[in-house]
């Protein structure tokens, strides 16, 4: 397995029968993405990020090509690809720390002792800074909260990928700015393998190593591969003024809006 194709999609193709007849939602897919390489999907809605991210996760298979990480196929869903949604989905009967432990007892019970699938729950929620609220209920915490708990959930199974489906989306845009920082540290930190599907050109830029642009859908493609050459850790304060940062968010919004222009609907 090389660390420089640790997760390889090849000639990949997906579509779906539907009541219209077949829908052809991405076609011709290949990627490459490197061991600890932040990788951000962006598209227009409808040209398949979600559906490539959950073909990663073995959420669906893929009609055609090859899906592989760490060198084997992926057969369908795995401890080894955690999937953080936009929804937490969090139990609302748990605490945080019950939400998370349920997780880990279930990857880690059979080799780790009961004491250390506790200490395992608390490093995680400590690492996202929940450590003071770990037995709070999902009712008693804020939406921000909610979502670091779902973070914590995924860090908890020690990933080797990290899938995350625009997981600030419905957060307002103080408490998303707060989180990206914390992603970004915990990344530096776990040296974790991300894909993330997001449709916010400034996240994607600030987070990204690259950044995966998709063409419009049906029969959605790559329509480009965009380097993020900024260095880390990146504070988002000083990249503001930086003209590296704002070539990059250029070049993005031009693919979308100007090569990608999504036709209005009638």
């Amino acid at each position: 397995m090389s660390p420089e194709k640790f997760v390889q999609v090849e000639k990949v193709g997906m579509s779906f029968d539907t009541k219209k007849g077949k829908f052809v939602a991405l076609t011709d897919i290949h990627l490459n993405i490197r061991q600890g390489e932040f990788v951000s999907l962006i598209g227009h809605s409808g040209c398949g990020k979600s559906t490539l991210l959950n073909l990663i996760a073995g959420l669906t298979l893929p009609t055609s090509g090859v899906m592989l990480c760490a060198g084997r196929e992926i057969p369908g869903p795995g401890p080894e690809r955690a999937v953080v949604f936009q929804n937490h989905s969090l139990l609302p009967w748990l605490s945080c720390f019950e939400n998370v432990h349920l997780g880990v007892e279930r990857v880690f019970s059979k080799t780790e002792s009961k004491q250390q699938l506790k200490e395992r729950t608390t490093r995680v929620l400590e690492m996202v800074g929940l450590g003071h609220a770990m037995h709070k209920y999902p009712g008693e915490i804020s939406g921000g909260m909610k979502q670091r708990v779902g973070i914590a959930r995924a860090l908890a199974m020690e990933p080797k990928v990290l899938l995350m489906d625009e997981p600030f989306g419905a957060l307002d845009a103080l408490t998303r700015a707060r989180l990206q920082d914390e992603l970004m540290k915990i990344c530096d930190a776990t040296q974790a393998t991300v894909v993330m599907v997001t449709h916010d050109v400034d996240e994607a830029v600030l987070l990204s190593d690259r950044i995966v642009m998709m063409t419009n859908g049906p029969a959605a493609t790559i329509g480009e591969i965009l380097s993020i050459d900024l260095p880390r850790p990146r504070n988002r304060i000083a990249l503001a003024h930086d003209p590296r940062y704002m070539d990059c968010r250029s070049a993005v919004i031009e693919f979308l809006y100007a090569k990608q222009s999504h036709p209005i609907a009638a």
